[in-house]
């Protein structure tokens, strides 16, 4: 894939994702293996790109009055310090990548069960249950090189926690929040590499893709229907890096 088309195609990661509170991580990191030979280069520039569009998410969930401090709070006690310290794990680059597809493999089989129940009912959580929740997907994110949003969001779905907005923004914050400690983990171990003028390139485009999808989720669109469409494509992200990875078929 020529390096030109990564900015547009970007764009519309960061749109669809970002619509649904997430930030793209996993398509980042899938898409840059294709195109990129350095494994701490894509897995840094992933992450950075994950912070921009989020920032985008959070802030306008923050001004409509969705986000819910003292509610969210306990989710991340623990997972920025595990966030932090799962970056800093070496895997290689095999490994690393058939983690993580199998993991999104999973979420998006979640957020399909998730949009199909016909039923809402909320439910609460106790602040140690939010923490432990947290701590384990932050540990999770930060071993995957994305801000766990991705994992958290359709098990909070599934069991019923708040509705989806609140959920939503949630995740915003989550992704946020973890990227940056994972950032620091890499930063930490010494594998924090980007290329400068890729990177602006990358970084303009999710920016504006971050700006229509965070107005269409608080706004204007049919969030279930945007829910099955991000779950059918974090599968198919998924399912790429394993045959790619795991099995060595390039399909």
């Amino acid at each position: 894939m020529p390096l030109e088309y990564l900015p547009l195609l970007f764009f519309f990661i960061a749109l669809f994702y970002s619509s649904v509170g997430f930030g793209g991580g996993s398509s980042y990191l899938a898409i840059l293996s294709l195109v990129l030979a350095d494994f701490y280069e894509i897995r840094s520039t992933a992450l950075v790109l994950n912070i921009c569009v989020v920032s985008i998410s959070t802030l306008v969930f923050a001004r409509n009055g969705v986000l819910k401090p003292r509610m969210l709070w306990p989710f991340f006690v623990l997972s920025i310090p595990l966030a932090y310290l799962g970056a800093q794990i070496k895997l290689s680059q095999d490994i690393f990548f058939i983690i993580l597809g199998v993991a999104l493999i999973l979420a998006g089989i979640f957020m399909c069960l998730r949009y199909l129940q016909s039923n809402l009912i909320s439910s609460e959580f106790t602040n140690s249950r939010k923490a432990l929740l947290g701590g384990s997907i932050g540990l999770l994110s930060g071993i995957s090189g994305i801000g766990g949003g991705i994992f958290l969001s359709p098990v909070l779905h599934l069991l019923r926690w708040k509705d989806g907005r609140i959920i939503a923004s949630l995740a915003s914050v989550f992704i946020l929040v973890n990227s940056i400690a994972g950032l620091a983990g890499l930063q930490m171990a010494g594998t924090f590499k980007i290329d400068t003028n890729l990177l602006l390139k990358l970084v303009l485009a999710v920016v504006l893709g971050g700006i229509f999808g965070s107005y269409l989720s608080s706004k204007k669109f049919n969030l279930k229907v945007l829910g099955i469409l991000t779950a059918v494509l974090i599968f198919y992200v998924g399912l790429r890096l394993i045959l790619k990875f795991g099995l060595d078929l390039n399909i």
